[in-house]
C-alpha cells in the first residue's frame, strides 16, 4: 500500500552552470508514488556543503543519495525500501556499472576499478559482488547510497573537511553507534567512469588523499589495508638504492616485487574470460598505476594538513524538481 511507504528524497548535487542533470531525467522515471517523492537539486561548488544543505531542507524519511551523472534503475526504491523495515539497517548501497554503451577506454577503467588487485573490496562499489549482506564503508559509494535522514543529521551530516570519503567517515560513525548497514548487489545505478586517462589519473590521487584523510579524522583497524599500496609505493623507491648498497641480499629484496609480479598475472587470467584479452592487456598497467598513484595521494594526504572548515561565502541554491 503507498500510503505505508515511506517518503524518500533524492539529493542530487550539481555545479551552478550545469544544464543537464541525468540524475534528474532518470529519476523522474522512478516507480514510486509521486506524493511520497522528493527530487532535490542542490547546485554549488562544494558537493559536501550541497548535500548537508540538502539534507537540513528535505523532507523525506529516507535520502537517496546520487551523483549528477547516476543513472538508477526504476524499480530501485521499492528494492530499498524493504530493506528499511529494520529499523537497524541505517544506511543502504550497491554498485555504480559501467553502462554498455560506454566507449571502450571506460570500459577498461570499469575492469580496473572491479579487479579485486586494484581496488580489494571496494571494487563491490563498481561490480556487483556476492548477496546482498551486511557490511561496511569500504562497499559503498555515495553515487548510489541512501540513508535514513534523522539519523545522518544525528552526526552533523557530512564533514565538510573530508572530500572524498566524507560518505565513509559518517558510515564509520553509524556503525560506531551500532547501525547496520547494507550492500545489495541488485541495487545498482549505471555510471560512466572517468572519460579519459588524466581524469582517471587525478581520481586515484584524490581516492588516495580521501581516505588518508580520513584515517586521521576517523581511525578504523579496517584502515590497515589502506596502508598496502603506500608502502609498496615506498618499497620500490628504496629497492634500487638497498640493491646497491647490499647487493648480496637481492633475492630477499626482490621477493615482494616477485610476488607482486605474480598476483598481477593470477589477476589477469581473472579478468579474461569475462573481459577478454585486449581489455585485460589493457587493464593490467592500470592496475600497476593505481597503486602508485593511490600511494602517492595517500602519503600526500596524510602529511597535508586537513582544511577544518569551509568558506563561509560557499553558496547553494537548492531546486525542487517536480516529476
Amino acid at each position: 500500500m503507498a500510503e505505508n511507504l515511506p517518503s524518500i528524497t533524492i539529493l542530487i548535487p550539481a555545479r551552478p552552470e550545469q544544464s543537464e542533470v541525468k540524475a534528474v531525467s532518470a529519476s523522474r522515471l522512478l516507480d514510486y508514488p509521486a506524493d511520497k517523492l522528493e527530487i532535490i537539486i542542490a547546485r554549488g561548488k562544494h558537493p559536501s556543503v550541497q548535500r548537508n544543505t540538502g539534507l537540513r531542507q528535505a523532507s523525506g524519511e529516507l535520502i537517496y543519495f546520487l551523483d549528477d551523472d547516476s543513472i538508477p534503475q526504476v524499480k530501485s526504491l521499492h528494492r530499498a525500501v524493504v530493506h528499511f523495515s529494520n529499523p537497524q539497517v541505517k544506511m543502504l548501497g550497491g554498485p555504480n556499472i559501467c553502462p554498455p554503451d560506454a566507449p571502450a577506454l571506460e570500459k577498461t577503467f570499469a575492469v580496473v576499478l572491479g579487479s579485486l588487485l586494484a581496488f580489494g573490496p571496494s571494487r563491490a562499489r563498481y561490480t556487483p559482488v556476492g548477496q546482498r549482506r551486511a557490511t561496511n564503508e569500504k562497499e559503498l559509494i555515495l553515487c548510489n547510497l541512501m540513508a535514513r535522514r534523522e539519523d545522518v543529521l544525528k552526526l552533523g551530516g557530512f564533514n565538510e573537511a573530508l572530500y572524498p570519503n566524507e560518505e565513509n567517515a559518517l558510515m564509520d560513525q553509524l556503525q560506531a553507534d551500532g547501525g547496520l548497514l547494507l550492500y545489495d548487489p541488485e541495487f545498482f545505478v549505471f555510471r560512466r567512469p572517468r572519460p579519459t586517462l588524466s581524469a582517471f589519473i587525478r581520481m586515484l590521487r584524490t581516492y588516495g588523499r580521501g581516505r588518508a584523510e580520513q584515517f586521521k579524522v576517523h581511525p578504523t583497524p579496517g584502515s590497515a589495508l589502506n596502508f598496502v599500496p603506500p608502502l609498496f609505493l615506498i618499497y620500490l623507491i628504496l629497492l634500487v638504492p638497498a640493491l646497491v648498497i647490499w647487493p648480496q641480499a637481492d633475492k630477499f629484496l626482490l621477493i615482494p616485487l616477485a610476488l607482486y609480479c605474480f598476483a598481477l598475472l593470477v589477476q589477469g587470467a581473472a579478468l579474461m574470460p569475462k573481459a577478454g584479452i585486449g581489455r585485460t592487456l589493457g587493464a593490467i598497467p592500470l592496475i600497476i598505476l593505481t597503486h602508485l598513484l593511490y600511494g602517492y595521494g595517500f602519503w600526500k594526504g596524510l602529511f597535508t594538513p586537513l582544511q577544518h572548515s569551509v568558506k563561509t561565502s560557499t553558496e547553494v541554491k537548492l531546486e525542487v524538481i517536480s516529476r
